[in-house]
């Protein structure tokens, strides 16, 4: 459908979810694509937008801010709609979610102000967390890592929510979302001392509140170590993410921030840092086949893996996997995965006359061209 009729797969998404519909412009093309007539398109889009259930239509009304007492109904169906939208980030370009993860955060916002029960301000204020953790990701991400302030902006209301709820896991995380953007930052945000300050206060503040999130966090100080070439430190640092890991329970109070990618990911990149590409291969490889559901991450860590087959000049595999994490790219935009591609074929230069290197650049020129 996208294809026949030259738009984002991400559009057709939207489409179809009921998140926005057809301009009038496309209508035309999309009734004779679809082999109905205009006025039965106009039908099925009516009917579909008759069809939303109670649940869209109480997020709808919030995100439209509808004068009253905010009731558990309309809390619970806004922290609903943020959870979908969280779920939508690793499909979707994250500049097509960004106003609609700021309209939910509006209305969050603007709910906590109209009174309720106190079970229900709670609601909202964790509420309200997510929102905002999810806005500094997609702001972030959907600048190319440009705008770190407004990632560290809409992070400080994380914790100011999470704060307000009692919520240490969400602070936790949240002070650990700061320290990426000294860590993987661009222009003047980046700082990878400053970073690694922020990963560590992260890491000592859940050793005792969530096993899953402590080791995320000693992953990033030791990505922080291998910035700076400490070797020892950022072996160290793995080790104690791997304990971490290797003690989780069940019933962790952050288990959903837990991957069994994460520690390949983010070993592999420690040993590109470091200069063991052929360690960083290892760990990378593994890592791509278990983030077949995570696309912007996935493009990531082929990048990863392309520049560590280009430092050991495997230009085959390289070209392999750059093909491949381009394919996610056209669809997801992912900044992360920008940078990384990007980057990789920055180091491809001394090898610019060979065809396979030639294809590469023409493929990134599109995806350029395409905004």
């Amino acid at each position: 459908m996208a294809e026949a009729l030259r738009v984002d797969r991400s559009t057709v998404a939207r489409w179809e979810s009921g998140v926005c519909e057809p301009q009038a412009w496309i209508r035309p093309k999309l009734a004779r694509v679809l082999g109905v007539p205009l006025e039965g398109l106009a039908k099925i889009l009516t009917d579909r937008t008759d069809s939303t259930d109670s649940t869209d239509r109480t997020a709808n009304s919030m995100l439209h801010m509808r004068a009253g007492r905010a009731d558990p109904a309309a809390a619970r169906a806004l922290a609903d709609h943020v959870v979908a939208l969280a779920r939508r980030y690793d499909y979707e370009p994250s500049a097509s979610l960004v106003a609609e993860a700021g309209q939910a955060h509006a209305a969050v916002s603007f709910l906590l102000g109209q009174g309720a029960s106190e079970l229900t301000i709670v609601e909202l204020h964790r509420t309200a967390t997510a929102s905002a953790s999810l806005l500094s990701q997609l702001v972030w991400d959907a600048s190319g890592r440009w705008d770190g302030a407004a990632a560290l902006h809409y992070c400080d209301a994380a914790i100011e929510h999470a704060t307000a709820c009692g919520d240490r896991v969400a602070m936790a995380h949240a002070e650990l979302r700061k320290a990426y953007v000294a860590l993987y930052g661009l222009a003047e945000h980046r700082d990878p001392r400053l970073g690694l300050a922020g990963a560590q206060a992260a890491a000592h503040q859940s050793q005792t509140i969530s096993q899953a999130l402590h080791g995320l966090a000693q992953l990033h100080v030791a990505e922080a170590f291998a910035m700076l070439g400490e070797y020892r430190q950022c072996e160290l640092a793995l080790s104690a993410a791997d304990t971490a890991f290797g003690r989780m329970q069940p019933d962790d109070a952050a288990g959903g921030v837990f991957s069994p990618a994460q520690f390949g990911r983010l070993a592999g990149s420690c040993y590109l840092f470091l200069g063991h590409p052929e360690r960083a291969e290892a760990l990378l490889a593994g890592t791509v086949a278990l983030l077949i559901d995570r696309q912007k991450t996935r493009s990531l860590v082929l990048g990863n893996l392309a520049l560590s087959f280009i430092r050991q000049r495997e230009l085959d595999a390289a070209a392999d996997s750059l093909h491949r994490a381009i394919d996610l790219l056209e669809h997801t935009r992912g900044g992360g995965g920008m940078t990384v591609v990007f980057g990789a074929a920055r180091e491809l230069y001394p090898f610019r006359n060979e065809t396979i290197v030639q294809d590469i650049h023409d493929r990134l020129l599109g995806l350029m061209a395409r905004g």
